[in-house]
């Protein structure tokens, strides 16, 4: 691990005493500079496109015909998303892992900080806007890192030959705490808006994915939020609840952040009518971009038309190749509220088991693919133009015609997939969708979050900022159609953060955020979250489903030691201080 931080960027420290360009020519001036911290941009990993497929949901939302590694608790099935022994920063994205990538982007920005006393051809705005971004990467790769694996050497400067490479791993909590330094130094260096800088006018209405102060106190605050949590906590200090100070210091970043929008407007909700901008959009010329005015950060294009054979044809029931998709689990599904705003298993939601799909919140129908949905615009689709999943339904098998990904649950999802992304309508043409990494209702939530826990009650806000726990949570509630939280749950800390958890669970479904909450959370384990279900029916005369029956398809298998990924097994037997995570 600590040689791939000490060789990555080896192309360049390799260069031989004749090459053509010198430190002062790479170093020297702003637009040099940025161009090689530009390439930090390129290590940032788009999920739902590494090995051409979606293999990052981990947790109790999706299934396809074969059982996920992880859900069988092999861990140590990493290929797919987490490692490899290449760090690739080209243009296709198939091939990018976050180890190698995390470890060479932390190198490089350690390389560019030590870099800083050559760059003479800079105004103070430009040195500052250099030195933030590779303080931010520093920490973000350290983080994004240290959420999968745990705690880790902080690597905070350049490593030469010679020097000690048997760092220690420090718990969790030291090694959030260094990436804090970072994130919150580069809150101070970063712009809000580039738009708004002198540096940013040569690249003028092209600086929405730059790092700015706000991903830099996002950051910070998601930071520590995770170092307070449970088993993170547990970790580091033997107590698995929250570390209430850290949730204070949690709550008020988020809180900074939340204001600078209020008065700012970089970013806001997306309104509900084009919520869905922040997922996918129609691209005439793909190169527009989803995101909307409230995605924060998201990877960048690394190819254009690999949209159309992973981020769709992975959820797809046209999937490409016949392959079974990625499904939503039917007891995923439970998370999705009534109309009324009430869970389906209040007494007063009115869900009726016998007819599960009426009377849902309106995300449900943004989201999920239910019997009876339409698939396909053009005639041409013929049977296909409507989802037929009741049990041995066309679009539940795997052998009919073009249709061959059948659906195991019951169910498809649509969230980066939408109607008219098929060979008959042939919209994935002109279309990109791509998984943000953070976007502004996340914000709002792990406020909401860091205040109850750090402040002890739904009525509680940060210390900064005028939004109470409640209220933050309405705010996204109240975007998705839905009334204000019943006071029901309200009223004990344990049921409001109950609808913390569910309210994450559909706000940011697929979104690969609930391996990670689940874990900090130390729920990965429990009972509720291990079973994952489809659902049996058959159709009515009136089209409505009968003889429902819920069926498990698999029980993950999680232990303690599941809370971490294993590290490969060279990297803990070169010395002692760098030891294997528990368990593996």
């Amino acid at each position: 691990m600590l040689l791939l931080a000490f060789y990555a960027c080896e192309d360049y420290l390799d260069r031989t005493p004749e090459s053509d360009i010198s430190d002062k020519e790479i170093f020297g001036s702003f637009i040099s500079f940025q161009g090689f911290v530009e390439e930090l941009y390129n290590c940032v990993t788009d999920y739902n496109k590494c090995a051409a497929w979606n293999n990052y949901l981990f947790a109790d939302e999706t299934l396809n015909k074969n059982p996920y590694p992880f859900d069988l608790g092999n861990y140590w099935s990493q290929s797919t998303l987490f490692y490899s022994t290449t760090a690739n920063t080209t243009n296709n994205p198939k091939v990018k892992r976050i180890w190698p990538l995390c470890w060479y982007g932390i190198r490089k920005a350690n390389l560019a900080l030590t870099k800083l006393d050559l760059l003479t051809e800079a105004t103070q705005e430009e040195k500052d806007l250099i030195k933030g971004q590779c303080l931010f990467f520093r920490g973000w790769f350290h983080f994004e890192l240290m959420r999968y694996w745990g705690g880790l050497p902080y690597i905070d400067k350049l490593l030469y030959p010679g020097d000690d490479l048997k760092l220690p791993r420090l718990n969790y909590r030291k090694t959030a705490l260094k990436a804090a330094e970072d994130f919150r130094a580069a809150s101070e260096l970063l712009p809000v808006d580039w738009d708004k800088t002198t540096a940013g006018q040569r690249t003028l209405g092209n600086n929405r994915q730059r790092i700015n102060k706000i991903h830099a106190l996002c950051y910070l605050g998601k930071d520590l939020l995770y170092a307070a949590s449970p088993m993170m906590n547990e970790e580091s200090t033997g107590q698995a609840t929250y570390d209430i100070e850290l949730c204070k210091e949690a709550a008020t970043a988020f809180g900074i952040v939340l204001k600078i929008c209020d008065d700012t407007g970089i970013y806001k909700l997306q309104p509900w009518e084009s919520r869905t901008d922040n997922f996918w959009v129609w691209s005439p010329s793909n190169q527009k971009l989803p995101g909307g005015t409230e995605v924060i950060m998201e990877p960048g294009i690394f190819d254009y038309g690999r949209v159309r054979w992973s981020t769709v044809t992975g959820t797809s029931p046209f999937c490409e190749g016949y392959q079974a998709p990625e499904v939503p689990t039917h007891n995923y599904i439970k998370n999705y509220a009534m109309a009324n705003g009430l869970p389906i298993d209040d007494p007063n939601s009115g869900y009726n088991e016998n007819d599960p799909w009426t009377g849902r919140e309106p995300r449900f129908y943004t989201d999920i693919i239910i019997d009876g949905d339409q698939l396909v615009y053009s005639t041409a689709g013929g049977n296909d133009r409507f989802a037929q999943l009741y049990t041995n339904g066309r679009h539940r098998t795997n052998n009919n015609g073009p249709t061959k990904a059948g659906s195991i649950t019951g169910y498809y999802y649509k969230r980066f997939s939408p109607i008219g992304c098929n060979s008959w309508d042939n919209k994935w043409a002109s279309f990109q969708a791509y998984i943000p990494y953070l976007r502004l209702a996340d914000v709002y939530l792990m406020y909401a979050e860091a205040v109850l826990q750090g402040y002890g009650s739904a009525s509680s806000q940060a210390s900064n900022y005028t939004l109470t726990a409640e209220q933050a949570l309405n705010v996204i509630r109240n975007r998705a159609q839905l009334p204000n939280i019943s006071n029901k749950y309200t009223a004990k800390k344990e049921a409001f953060m109950g609808e913390i958890i569910r309210e994450r669970a559909v706000e940011l479904a697929f979104e690969a955020h609930r391996f990670c909450d689940l874990r900090r959370w130390n729920l990965n384990g429990d009972t509720k979250y291990l079973q994952k279900t489809a659902i049996d029916f058959d159709r009515g005369v009136n089209g409505k489903p009968v003889n429902l029956k819920e069926r498990v398809v698999i029980n993950r298998i999680v232990e303690k030691k599941h809370n971490w990924l294993p590290f490969q097994v060279d990297f803990t037997t070169i010395y002692p201080d760098f030891p294997q995570n528990p368990g593996w």
